[in-house]
C-alpha cells in the first residue's frame, strides 16, 4: 500500500467503526469542557468524569468560580492529581475570563494558551470540540497510534501533530482525532495489546512495530 492507501485505510475503518463519536469528557459548554480538561492532565477521563459534576455544582462559571478560594477548589479536584497546579490554573484563568473577555471562552488557540495552566493541547481540544474549528491535539494515544502505523517518526508529540495535519484532510480533523482516541483505547492499548483485533496496525502497521510485537509474542510462549 501506498501511503496515502494506507491513510484512506485508516479513515474508512474509523468511520465504520465509530460513525457517531461521543465527546470522552463531559461538559455542557465551552468554559466546562475547558476546565475538564484542564483536569484530564496526567490523569483519566473516567476519574475527571466523576470529579466534575462535585465541582460544576458549586460553580459551572467563571464568576461563580473565583467566589472559591484556590484551597477549596483544590480540595474538590484533589482526586485527579496535579490539584495545586490545577486549582492555580482554574481560579486564576476564571478571572482573566471575566477581566477580558466577559466571562466567554475566546475561541482563538493563541489567546487559549496565554491563560494559566492551558497548554496547546488543552487549547487545541477546546476549539475543535466545543467551536468545531479544526484543529488536532494529539494525545498519548495518537501519538502512540500515529507511530505504530508508520505516520510519524513519533521523536515527540509536535512532531506527531504536524505529520497528523498534514497526512489527514482538514475538514475530517475533528473527527479524526476523537475517533483515533476511542481506538487506541478499544483495539490498540499501550498495555496488554492484541495485534489480531487491531486491524488497522495489522494492516498498515510500521514492519518493526509488527516484528517487535511478535518476537516478544514468541519469548512468552
Amino acid at each position: 500500500m501506498t501511503k496515502s492507501e494506507k491513510v484512506d485505510f485508516t479513515i474508512r475503518t474509523l468511520q465504520e467503526l465509530y460513525p457517531t463519536i461521543p465527546v470522552p469528557l463531559e461538559h455542557k459548554d465551552p468554559y466546562t469542557l475547558l476546565i475538564a480538561v484542564l483536569m484530564s492532565a496526567q490523569s483519566t477521563d473516567v476519574r475527571v468524569n466523576q470529579i466534575t459534576p462535585l465541582l460544576f455544582e458549586k460553580a459551572d462559571n467563571p464568576y461563580d468560580m473565583v467566589k472559591m478560594s484556590v484551597e477549596e477548589i483544590r480540595d474538590i479536584i484533589r482526586p485527579v492529581g496535579l490539584s495545586p497546579m490545577k486549582s492555580k490554573g482554574i481560579h486564576g484563568l476564571s478571572k482573566i475570563l471575566i477581566e477580558k473577555y466577559k466571562g466567554e471562552v475566546p475561541k482563538n488557540i493563541e489567546l487559549l494558551e496565554d491563560l494559566p495552566a492551558v497548554g496547546h493541547k488543552t487549547a487545541s481540544v477546546v476549539v475543535s470540540q466545543a467551536f468545531g474549528i479544526p484543529a488536532f491535539p494529539v494525545d498519548t494515544h495518537i501519538h502512540r497510534l500515529m507511530y505504530r502505523w508508520g505516520f510519524t517518526n513519533g521523536k515527540n508529540v509536535v512532531q506527531t501533530e504536524k505529520d497528523a495535519k498534514r497526512l489527514f484532510p482538514k475538514a475530517l480533523w475533528n473527527d479524526l482525532h476523537l475517533q483515533i482516541i476511542w481506538y487506541g483505547r478499544d483495539y490498540s492499548p499501550a498495555r496488554g495489546w492484541d495485534l489480531e483485533k487491531d486491524i488497522i496496525t495489522k494492516t498498515i502497521g510500521r514492519k518493526t512495530v509488527l516484528n517487535e510485537y511478535y518476537k516478544i509474542k514468541k519469548t512468552r510462549k
